[in-house]
This record gives C-alpha cells, structure tokens and sequence, in this order.
C-alpha cells in the first residue's frame, strides 16, 4: 500500500470515528434543541437534527423524494472523491490528506443519514441573535477539506496533482 492510501486510510478513519464518537455523546447525553453555553456570545452545544443538505437544502422536501436523494448523493460523492484519490499521484500527500478530509466527512454524515435519517448537529456558532447554521465534525472536515484543496489549486499554477505517477 502506497504512502498516500496509508495517509488517506489513517485520516478518513480518524474523521468518521471522531465525529459518530461526537454525535453519540451529544445524541446520549443532550435532550434535542438543548443548547449549553460554552463561550458566552460566540459559541454553544446545541442539539439539533438535520433532515436537508447543507444549510438545510432539501428539508422542506417530501422524505419519500429527500432521504433517497441526498444518500445517493453522498455515495456519488464518496465514488468521485475515491476516483479522484486513485487517479492522484502518489507523491501529492497534501491534496491527498485535503480529500481524505472531504473524504472522511462526507461518510460520516452518510452514516446518519442511514441510521438515522437526518444528520446530527451540534456545533452553534453565532454573534448577537445571528446564528450560523448548526453543523458537526464532519462538516467542519469537510469545509476544511475543500478549502484546502481550492487553496492548493489557485496555487498551483498549473500543475497538475492528477498527472500519471
């Protein structure tokens, strides 16, 4: 096994098994809508469950039509994330570790959605009365994921990560 999988294999297990570790505590130890203050102002626990996509798309929708649609958009997800893993070269670690990220989070929110339903959120950040949507773990690796990996493209004039090894 190359260096990269190893890499990727160690971050993808680490994300998911943080962020169901997360969930499990907050979804055992926290009535739902119960929020505690941890930092006055700026940011709390809060537990709440999320039946959409990202901000909440798709909630309104009927479940018949939403829960179908949005695992299968999580699976094609994780395949394209997997594709694109596979067609990376093996010396281009740091966009590895950046999808492993996306990687990672994107199963740990399929995981809910199939066990649960909805995706379990926790994290509340919010100044005055303006609230950023609830997110989770998962969530928090996949923006980080992305950001890096479109940090490391604007970067990379040009170079190409997914040239043959």
């Amino acid at each position: 096994m190359s260096r990269k999988w190893k890499i990727v294999g160690a971050w993808v297990a680490a994300i998911v098994i943080c962020d169901q570790l997360t969930k499990a505590i907050v979804d055992r130890k926290m009535p739902l809508h119960h929020s505690i203050p941890v930092i006055d102002g700026f940011f709390n626990l809060t537990y709440v469950r999320n039946t959409g996509a990202a901000f909440g798309i798709f909630s309104g929708s009927h479940e018949a039509f939403r829960l179908p649609f949005l695992i299968l958009v999580s699976v094609v997800a994780v395949a394209f994330i997997l594709v694109m893993l596979k067609r990376l070269r093996n010396d281009a670690l740091g966009i590895a570790a950046a999808l492993a990220f996306i990687l990672g989070g994107a199963i740990g929110n399929l995981i809910d959605r199939v066990v649960y339903g909805e995706v379990i959120d926790f994290l509340d950040v919010y100044w005055s009365d303006y609230h950023w949507p609830a997110f989770n773990v998962a969530d928090s690796f996949i923006t980080l994921g992305v950001t890096i990996t479109l940090l490391y493209l604007v970067k990379a004039k040009g170079e190409d990560p997914f040239a043959a090894n």
